[in-house]
């Protein structure tokens, strides 16, 4: 099992930048793929992005170039760095794992490919 725990959500200004972490613990060696996603009420669940075990990432084209996710493995923390932020950006943040021993899809964040999920934290784009 796998536990994840987000953290960073907030309140920003179009244009500037938040940081998001993903502290994992319980079975984190089984961890190859580590995702964020993001939902707004009423919409379905759009990934931001995705890192491999072997730290290639994937971001889909909305948040390309603005978005950054990295880990520290030795603290089991992942990060998503949002710099340019958009007021459709505003959203619920989760990260997610598939299961274990699973590698990421590349080119593809499907949320019922992610078997654990953080509880989310809140993230406000003011215009």
């Amino acid at each position: 099992q796998v536990q994840l725990e987000e953290s960073g959500g907030g309140s920003v200004q179009a244009g500037g930048s938040l940081g998001l972490s993903c502290g994992a613990s319980g079975n984190t060696y089984s961890m190859y793929c580590m995702a964020w996603f993001r939902q707004v009420p009423g919409k379905e669940r759009e990934g931001v992005g995705s890192i491999d075990s072997d730290g290639a990432t994937f971001y889909p084209d909305s948040v390309k170039g603005r978005f950054t996710i990295f880990k520290d493995n030795t603290k089991n923390t992942y990060y998503l760095q949002m710099n340019g932020l958009k007021p459709e950006d505003t959203a619920m943040y989760y990260c997610a794992a598939r299961s274990p021993f699973t590698r990421c899809t590349r080119g593809r964040l499907q949320p019922d490919s992610y078997t654990y999920w953080g509880q989310g934290t809140q993230v406000t784009v003011s215009s």
